[in-house]
């Protein structure tokens, strides 16, 4: 069964606000990884009930994210390749694919869109979660 997840971009200060939304709600990060090389983090999660907030910086190389403008995605976790297949394939129809379903470097197996109606989507299969 898939889990849905909010996903929030950051302009460099992804950890800083995590420390606070764990000093509200507790807890512990599950997920916390930086970019190679830099202080930016490339995935940070924070469990809350049965729920995941998640949260990455966005790379420099892509420009600032417009804080008054959509700087969340909604982050669908599947349990196979191939139900990830299935779920983007049906979401990003009509509309605009930013990142084709694709393994990286840690072996997650994820890719990111904007669907027909202009919400932003990750669909994320971890085999090691």
């Amino acid at each position: 069964m898939p889990q849905i997840n909010p996903w929030i971009n950051f302009n460099g200060n992804a950890e800083e606000a995590f420390e606070f939304y764990r000093s509200v709600f507790g807890g512990e990060f599950s997920k916390l990884k930086h970019v190679e090389g830099s202080d930016e983090i490339s995935l940070i999660a924070l469990p809350i009930g049965d729920n995941t907030l998640i949260a990455n910086d966005v790379p420099k190389s892509m420009g600032r994210v417009d804080e008054n403008e959509n700087r969340s995605k909604i982050a669908v976790s599947v349990e196979s390749r191939a139900e990830a297949d299935r779920i983007f394939a049906g979401l990003s129809a009509g509309g605009a694919v930013e990142c084709p379903m694709d393994e990286d470097a840690s072996g997650s197996y994820f890719g990111m869109f904007r669907d027909k109606f202009g919400i932003e989507w990750i669909i994320d299969f971890d085999p090691a979660a």
